[in-house]
């Protein structure tokens, strides 16, 4: 069956399960039953076409009772043999009350009261079922794979001026590789030659184009539109954004969500209890017609074998694979539909996690504002010129990736002397100390004259303000500005309308600049110059006020440099994360554009997967519900008893997989 199967390693121990349900210890392959090939419908169909020949056979032909018996039997065994087999086997493993087990009950105890064509025509349309099932199954994870098949086939890999096709496997780093029009980028690298467009959809769901040239970055899982493009290879194909992403796709759904662990503890007790129930349907009526007391509800009085006829109907209905098989593939399905829209989810568990954001922490810098930074003014003082401020920064932030770093030299223009720096040390959340020919250079944030003891002015400016002082005396600063992304108020407003109750902005950055960015967005609060520990601690300390048992809150950084918060926080979400090691390690949820509007459209794929998982439970539940009383009242048969187990998975499976089309 796809997807679903019998595991009889010492770990799961003959449990049948959803392949995204095995535990990561269990050696078993995914998705493939013992000694079983892949699900195959043809296969299933050519299998059940004897055992219909013969029950057909049988049902026609006036036979004498031994050939009539020795017929339905055969076709029994054809159409139901591996059901039987497989209840034996998970009964020697401990395991006896699933739904091979009660299908088996029923239909052996059918045999047994005489009811040859209703035992196989049960068992029958069991079969038949479970294969639609298959099938539907099979579709919707085959439409969930297809979002991320980005997983390239092979790179051109130039050797001595000639270009052989490779295994992605085997191209090595700092190897140089071509990227033909049409073809999928296969790793991570630079762009050393040529330029073009590039389709990133299948990695951030955005369905425009970006250009790329000679010292640009260019991820694997993009497709090159048009110009040959000649890259030099940065990361091995294991270590690339592709291998990450299908990694994290592949195995999002190993963390449970609370209402999938509910519904298989639900399972666990609730078959049990309804094989017991069975029991009693079939025993306790009798016992009770013999009892006067009792007598006289009986309009007339039944024989052992129909309340046993009643118990077999009720263990068919009572099989709970709607449930089991459904809610999985519906946070699977809630899975697929947020990575086709660039969000990578890491578990169910954090999908699910969503619907109760009651916080959500915000760091500011490349996450509400675009992190792209430029000088945008050099005030001077004590005699300095503004060449001196720039040339002095600019060679002290030279071993720097900050952004702001980045802005310094960008604008000071000229090449950097890398051997006039004779020191460098990063100090974290104040800024640089450097030796620049035989020169003490500070340039960082107010706190860090302070800790220097340096007289300096109080700047009230909209912008980053970088201080610089020279051999202990005050030179200037320099005013760095910053741009507010244009979706980041929409994203802030989202929020809002999908019911979180507070949003908080984190920053490093001057009281002045957190203040007017938190103004303009409209967040309930802020919190500006702090050092990285003390955004960790902000977090803790609004998880602490939670008002509600569920409520969760949730971080949102650029991934890059707020690695503590996004794991200190219930849900972590790294944003414009694309090709960085420490989002995708440290985050929950992996944001694959630069859009921080993408975090309301996540919590919309999430209510909508909840309220579609818990449509299946109320549906599956109701009509048990309704058949089970019909059973034992005597209005359903068999046959709907079969519609209440199959039918009602069918329709859960197709109900789950509606998410994925959804249009939210």
């Amino acid at each position: 069956m796809s997807g679903k199967s019998a595991c009889s390693c010492e770990i799961c121990q003959g449990k049948t399960m959803l392949d995204q349900e095995r535990p990561s210890s269990c050696g078993c392959t995914p998705g493939v039953e013992e000694e079983a090939e892949a699900f195959s419908p043809k296969k299933e169909i050519m299998i059940l076409i004897p055992g219909i020949l013969v029950y057909v056979t049988a049902l026609v032909l006036k036979l004498p009772f031994r050939w009539e018996l020795t017929l339905f039997i055969t076709g029994y065994v054809i159409i139901g043999g591996d059901v039987v087999w497989t209840a034996i086997k998970n009964i020697l493993h401990g395991r006896f009350f699933d739904e091979f087990f009660l299908m088996s009950t029923a239909t052996l105890g059918a045999f047994a009261m005489g009811e040859f064509p209703e035992a196989v025509a049960v068992m029958l349309f069991y079969k038949v079922g479970e294969l639609l099932q298959d099938i539907a199954l099979n579709r919707s994870r085959k439409s969930i794979t297809s979002l991320m098949e980005i997983r390239p086939d092979y790179a051109n890999l130039q050797v001595d001026g000639e270009t052989k096709k490779v295994d992605p496997n085997a191209v090595n780093i700092g190897d140089i590789i071509l990227v033909r029009p049409g073809e999928r980028v296969p790793l991570d690298g630079i762009v050393s030659d040529g330029s073009s467009m590039v389709d990133t959809s299948a990695l951030t769901g955005e369905s425009v184009p970006r250009s790329v040239k000679p010292g640009d970055e260019i991820l694997s899982g993009m497709i090159n539109k048009n110009g040959l493009l000649t890259v030099r290879v940065t990361k091995r194909f294991n270590e690339s954004t592709v291998s990450k992403i299908l990694d994290l796709v592949e195995n999002a759904s190993a963390k449970k969500a609370p209402t999938e662990k509910f519904i298989t503890k639900f399972a666990r007790y609730y078959t049990p209890a309804v094989v017991f129930g069975a029991v009693a349907v079939a025993v306790v009526p009798v016992i009770l017609y013999n009892i006067p007391a009792f007598s006289q509800i009986f309009t007339h009085e039944e024989t052992f074998s129909e309340w046993i006829y009643k118990a077999l109907i009720f263990l068919v209905i009572s099989c709970p694979c709607a449930l089991v098989i459904s809610i999985p593939l519906g946070f699977f399905g809630g899975i697929g539909a947020a990575s086709k829209r660039g969000i990578l989810v890491k578990g169910s568990n954090f999908l699910e996690g969503l619907n109760n954001l009651h916080t959500v922490v915000w760091d500011k810098t490349g996450t509400l504002t675009k992190g792209v930074f430029r000088v945008t003014a050099v005030v001077t003082s004590n005699g300095f010129s503004t060449g001196d401020i720039l040339g002095f920064a600019a060679q002290a932030e030279s071993h720097s990736s900050h952004p702001i770093a980045q802005s310094i030299r960008d604008a000071y223009e000229e090449k950097i002397d890398e051997s006039a720096i004779q020191a460098y040390e990063e100090i974290s959340g104040y800024g640089i100390k450097a030796q620049v020919k035989g020169r003490t250079i500070l340039a960082g944030n107010d706190r860090l004259l302070h800790k220097a003891k340096i007289m300096h002015d109080t700047c009230n400016v909209e912008g980053t303000v970088v201080h610089v002082a020279i051999d202990g005396i005050y030179a200037g600063y320099i005013i760095i500005s910053d741009e507010i992304k244009p979706d980041a108020k929409r994203a802030i407003q989202g929020l809002k309308d999908a019911g979180v109750k507070k949003q908080i902005m984190l920053t490093g950055d001057s009281l002045e600049i957190a203040k007017s960015v938190a103004e303009k967005l409209g967040l309930d609060e802020f919190y500006a110059e702090l050092l990285p520990q003390q955004k960790v601690q902000k977090v803790e300390e609004s998880i602490g006020r939670k008002t509600g048992k569920g409520d969760l809150t949730a971080f949102v950084g650029d991934g890059i440099n707020d690695a503590p918060v996004l794991i200190r926080a219930d849900i972590g979400v790294a944003m414009g994360a694309l090709g960085s090691d420490a989002a995708i390690d440290a985050a929950d949820i992996v944001l694959m554009s630069d859009e921080p509007s993408r975090i309301p459209v996540a919590v919309k794929v999430a209510k909508k997967t909840r309220m579609i998982v818990w449509q299946n439970i109320f549906f599956a539940m109701g009509v048990k519900g309704v058949f089970l009383t019909m059973g034992v009242f005597g209005i359903a048969t068999m046959w709907e008893a079969v519609f209440a187990d199959v039918g009602v998975a069918l329709l859960a499976i197709l109900n789950a997989t509606r998410i994925l089309k959804s249009k939210l």
